[in-house]
């Protein structure tokens, strides 16, 4: 398995989707939801017949709606096409008991609308508008950026604007990201070792990073509080994150892992805790304080401190806290492929490693009261 996504419009029960890439099965979904009081997770599966899942995504607004971006074998070629898909209506919502006896109960996706990419090549990724009513989405399918608008309640998908790499060579997007800032009209796609960014509105390119990392770049996020701030990771072993207003030089870079990264995660709501996943088969947490939205720590009212606290205070303010790895995660074994927040719990996690182990890990409890206290 290597896809994995938490079911963002589910913001109180914590659950995780994950694809599986398996060649001589039905491919399936499945749908986990972690019970924090009992430290239980309980699973259900849906079948997804058409091939396998290299990418999965969920509906901002709608709690049953996915994309999924799978292969398709046809005249043997190999394709990889996208559809949007809904589930079960007794599964849309999360912290379902497991059924006893789940072999006898799988159930199917309904198939909502295929996003037509014959003319376009293979599907990278789907993305939904961040903060939209989950009736907007991007694909990247090879060289071309192609957005959406899902109509008749997902049963349709119409192309509005597309836009395509120009070059030299076989230029295809690998992964891409839509920018929860600027009333959601900019996204950035990577392809090769350039990012570059884009105006949802025309379509055209508004920033360029050429050579972001040496090698093929992976997988992108937004810092969700600043707005100009994006992090990138890739086959240098590297993450780098920029300030989209001077791309000449990254603001900082993490160099922790010894193998291709393959994803970077912002958490919501605490923009210094990053995730990371790579092939070294570690997961790692690292606090960025320096480069977030609190760089001096949570700033104290002046009224609460007596005399010799406020003398300390300010001598804490002065300077920025410092970057540091939290904890590095070693329960996998094979390359992990994944790393996602759950959009319920900002302080839990999941990650998904190439042999199909999902974990869930949360943020070390010091931390926490330290972000928070």
């Amino acid at each position: 398995a290597r896809a994995l996504t938490p079911q963002t419009a589910e913001t109180d029960a914590i659950r995780f989707l994950v694809g599986t890439q398996s060649l001589r099965y039905d491919n399936q979904i499945h749908i986990i939801d972690f019970d924090d009081e009992n430290n239980i997770i309980n699973k259900n599966v849906l079948l997804h017949q058409v091939g396998e899942i290299w990418h999965i995504s969920t509906s901002p607004a709608d709690k049953g709606v996915l994309a999924t971006c799978y292969n398709k074998t046809s005249d043997s070629k190999v394709m990889t096409c996208a559809a949007v898909w809904r589930m079960p209506k007794e599964l849309e919502s999360g912290s379902h008991e497991s059924p006893d006896d789940s072999s006898s109960n799988t159930q199917t996706l309904e198939l909502l609308c295929h996003l037509d990419n014959t003319a376009h090549g293979n599907m990278a990724c789907v993305m939904w508008e961040p903060m939209g009513d989950g009736k907007k989405i991007i694909s990247l399918a090879d060289n071309n950026i192609l957005l959406w608008d899902l109509q008749e309640s997902s049963a349709k998908a119409v192309l509005s604007s597309s836009a395509a790499l120009e070059g030299k060579g076989q230029l295809k997007f690998t992964s891409g990201r839509w920018s929860p800032h600027h009333n959601c009209t900019q996204i950035a796609t990577a392809n090769d070792t350039t990012v570059r960014g884009w105006d949802t509105r025309n379509m055209r390119q508004i920033y360029c990073i050429e050579n972001a990392h040496g090698q093929l770049v992976r997988d992108l996020d937004f810092n969700p509080n600043k707005q100009y701030y994006l992090a990138s990771c890739g086959d240098d072993c590297k993450v780098k994150f920029w300030d989209t207003r001077n791309v000449t030089e990254p603001v900082k870079t993490l160099e922790e892992h010894s193998h291709w990264v393959w994803n970077v995660r912002y958490n919501h709501s605490h923009d210094q805790l990053i995730l990371t996943g790579s092939s070294d088969s570690r997961v790692i947490l690292s606090n960025m304080v320096s480069i977030s939205s609190e760089p001096f720590g949570h700033m104290v009212d002046d009224d609460e401190l007596s005399d010799q606290e406020d003398q300390h205070q300010e001598e804490k303010i002065k300077e920025p806290l410092q970057d540091s790895v939290i904890a590095t995660y070693e329960e996998h074994e094979d390359s992990v492929y994944a790393v996602e927040w759950s959009s319920a719990d900002p302080w839990l996690f999941a990650s998904l490693s190439y042999d199909g182990r999902l974990v869930i890990n949360r943020v070390p409890r010091a931390l926490k009261y330290h972000i928070l206290l």
